[in-house]
């Protein structure tokens, strides 16, 4: 036996969606039709053997005016959950002449009686009463489209229902969806749906399985389902109202917030472009800032908040009143970078360079935080930044924007993501929370082991790691990155290790200026005085090698080392460096 969901447009110009679940309560088909013909030949295949076919639209329509008895008993207890029932009569033209959803029942020889019992049968049903009644919500979902309500709303309560079908799969009966190819990729186009037309195709497919669900749940929980109404005027079905359930209170109307936020965003959109070229350069100028410092870090990635984001927080309340009276002033995340590292001295050395750098606005160590409360999780430090008044004006792009920055190890930031992505999606049921809570907590703490461990690698291997003998250097025609790099290592044993490609770029800057053997380097470094030259530029933090090496080259060619071809990017930063060295 097949249970078919269809959610039936008004005409064949819109789409509709068709679902059928298996007897196990398996989907085995998801699509979109328009035509009745279309969706005749989607639904014959699967009535052979017997099926019932919940249809999302109004099947017998006999009263001229008003609402239909079904819908006024329905509204009794749904009405004040957001989730009664439109009036359907006579007087409006669609039903002037039979409904289409009795026509496309006559064509399949489907019995509109919901209480026949008869294998082959038509039930009128109604999503959003059944999500309230099986998933306990205080109001519907708000993710049909109506006037005020963003793309990234829409695409968020769409979320929050998909994950709220899938946790049915340990349900009586059981709805078992992420096993299949259509529905997955449904939810792959909702997670990127940009455009509310884009949304409204998986809100159709959305909707079928609901009253697939519900035909499903009627055959398996008769005792749990309520019929609104009477054959043959008109009947509604859908799983009964929980006893005690109350819905919640709706928010208060606030005059102008509507039209505030709708502004807001009309002028987000109008500087997104803008706001987008600014996020690239600013990703520009942090990674130059960590690659000037020779500082070892894994990524720096960023973006500008899109305009569905910017729409979903302007529109943000709590307690029904609006968190952001001016969202365009009070919004400042809207260029967001991310810098990865390896362990958490990194992270300390990437806030501390950028407070020399650049001009700190906040800062807060997530991490430290939720350590002192005794707890594990979420770690990670998040630094408000401005450029300097000098890379401003060398950054007109970026100019006095606000840049948040995160800083987090590889670790913790696999940690969030997977965190993030689960929450996120609401696929976690809620007899497992707790558990899950518990897992993640044991999750961060060895997260948090493993960081340290990391670190005492590192470290170990930074004060033990001996210096290359120059005499035993292979005889090529370099010093090879990996060469230097362990050199690198024993000369200067504080510095902190680099990235591998700067070893890489560095050798190369060696290699121009024609030292070809670490004996020709060693001699160079020594003739120089690398500690001296290190406080003469009066660093604040401990320099990378790559750094060390870059001053001692600079210190010891001037202008011939600025001019390199491997140096054209950043002669402006050498020459104040350079002529920082000749004022001390």
């Amino acid at each position: 036996m097949h249970f078919i969901g269809i959610d039936l447009a008004w005409g064949e110009r819109n789409p509709t969606g068709v679902a059928v679940l298996d007897e196990t309560g398996a989907l085995i088909q998801l699509t979109t039709m328009r035509t009745d013909d279309e969706v005749v030949d989607a639904v014959q295949p699967f009535l052979p053997g017997g099926a019932v076919v919940g249809i999302d639209a109004p099947l017998v329509v006999n009263n001229p005016t008003g609402n239909r008895a079904a819908e006024k008993a329905l509204n009794a207890d749904f009405a004040r959950f957001d989730a009664g029932a439109h009036p359907a009569n006579t007087a409006n033209p669609a039903f002037a002449d039979g409904t289409r959803g009795a026509r496309i029942s006559a064509r399949l020889s489907l019995d509109l009686n919901p209480d026949s019992g008869r294998d082959g049968r038509a039930v009128e049903v109604y999503p959003h009463p059944a999500t309230v009644a099986l998933f306990h919500l205080g109001r519907t979902l708000k993710y049909k489209n109506k006037q005020g309500r963003s793309v990234a709303q829409l695409r968020d309560e769409l979320l929050t229902l998909i994950g709220l079908l899938e946790s049915l799969a340990t349900a009586n009966p059981p709805l078992r969806l992420t096993g299949n190819d259509e529905w997955r990729a449904q939810v792959a186009a909702v997670e990127s749906a940009t455009t509310k037309a884009q949304l409204r195709v998986a809100e159709d497919q959305v909707d079928a399985v609901i009253c697939a669900y519900v035909v499903l749940f009627q055959e398996r929980r008769p005792a749990d389902t309520t019929t609104y109404g009477v054959y043959p005027d008109g009947a509604i079905v859908t799983p009964t109202l929980p006893a005690g359930l109350a819905p919640s209170p709706r928010p208060p109307r606030i005059s102008g917030q509507v039209q505030q936020v709708r502004k807001a965003v009309a002028a987000y959109e109008a500087e997104y472009p803008a706001l987008r070229a600014a996020a690239a350069e600013a990703i520009d100028v942090v990674t130059g800032i960590l690659d000037d410092a020779g500082l070892n870090y894994l990524s720096v990635t960023g973006r500008a908040k899109s305009v569905a984001s910017f729409a979903e927080k302007a529109a943000r309340a709590k307690d029904g009143a609006p968190l952001y009276d001016d969202p365009s002033a009070q919004i400042h995340d809207t260029i967001g970078l991310r810098v990865i590292t390896y362990v958490p001295s990194d992270v300390t050395a990437v806030a501390a360079l950028l407070a020399d750098e650049a001009i700190i606005l906040d800062d807060r160590d997530m991490g430290r935080e939720t350590a002192s409360t005794g707890g594990f999780g979420y770690a990670s430090r998040h630094l408000s930044i401005r450029l300097s008044a000098e890379d401003q004006r060398e950054h007109p792009v970026v100019g006095d924007r606000e840049i948040q920055v995160q800083i987090r190890t590889v670790l913790q930031h696999a940690w969030a993501e997977f965190e993030h992505d689960i929450r996120y999606k609401g696929t976690v049921p809620e007899e497992y929370r707790a558990d899950f809570d518990r897992r993640f907590t044991l999750a961060a703490g060895l997260i948090e082991l493993a960081d340290q461990e990391f670190a005492t690698i590192r470290e170990r291997l930074q004060h033990e790691v001996r210096t290359p003998e120059p005499e035993r250097q292979s005889t090529g025609t370099g010093i090879t990155p990996r060469e230097l790099a362990a050199f690198l290592a024993g000369e200067f044993p504080g510095a902190d290790w680099s990235r591998p490609q700067h070893y890489a770029w560095i050798a190369g800057l060696v290699e121009a200026l024609g030292i070809t053997r670490l004996s020709d380097l060693a001699a160079t470094i020594r003739a120089a005085d690398a500690d001296a030259i290190t406080r003469q530029m009066g660093y604040r933090r401990p320099s990378g090698a790559v750094r060390r090496l870059d001053d001692v080259l600079l210190a010891s060619f001037g202008e011939r080392y600025v001019t390199l071809p491997g140096n054209a990017h950043r002669r402006d930063r050498l020459r104040a460096r350079l002529s920082k060295l000749a004022d001390n």
